[in-house]
This record gives C-alpha cells, structure tokens and sequence, in this order.
C-alpha cells in the first residue's frame, strides 16, 4: 500500500475486527463489510457493516463523478424544466414528457 493508510476497527468483548485500507480499496472494503454481514459463520451483522461503511465514508468521500465533458459535475439529478400538474406541497413528477 502506498500513500496514507486508514484504519477502522470495531471491539466487541473478544472479537476484534481491525481493517486497515487505502483509497485505492475504499470500495472493496465496502463490499468486504457486506460479505462479512452476509455470513452466518461470523458474528459480524449487518448493523455493524453499517456502523463501520459510514465511519469509512466520512473518512473517505466517494471521488467525484466525472462528467461526458471531463469536469466533475455538481449539478443535482433532476435538474433542468419540469412540469408539475399537482397542488403546492404535493411532490411533481421527475420529468416532462414530450
């Protein structure tokens, strides 16, 4: 591993879970935890799993999504016109329809 290493740990009475990772396996790690939860051979459940990716993301934000033309984008989902038929303070659909 090169570069700053991270480490995440969960300690419950004599099982101990130590998990020590880079950027480069950030996503790996995540699916581990989820292997992990998933195995009934292990005491690790899936509150755990969840307890440790959110540690992992507030270490580690997701990079940025690249867009077509080469810059992060930072626009939301569902920007851009659409059309909402519904009263004031009740959700309008996603999108417009041609």
């Amino acid at each position: 591993m090169g570069g700053e290493v991270n480490v995440v740990a969960l300690v419950r009475g004599e099982e101990q879970y130590v998990f020590v990772f880079d950027e480069k396996r950030r996503t790996e790690l995540l699916r581990l935890l989820g292997r992990y939860a998933a195995d009934p051979s292990l005491s690790f459940t899936w509150y755990d799993a969840a307890i440790l990716s959110q540690k992992i993301r507030e270490m580690l934000p997701a990079p940025a999504v690249e867009s077509v033309g080469g810059g992060a984008s930072t626009a939301p989902i569902h920007a851009g016109k659409y059309h909402s038929g519904f009263q004031h303070g009740t959700p309008g659909p996603r999108f417009q329809f041609p």
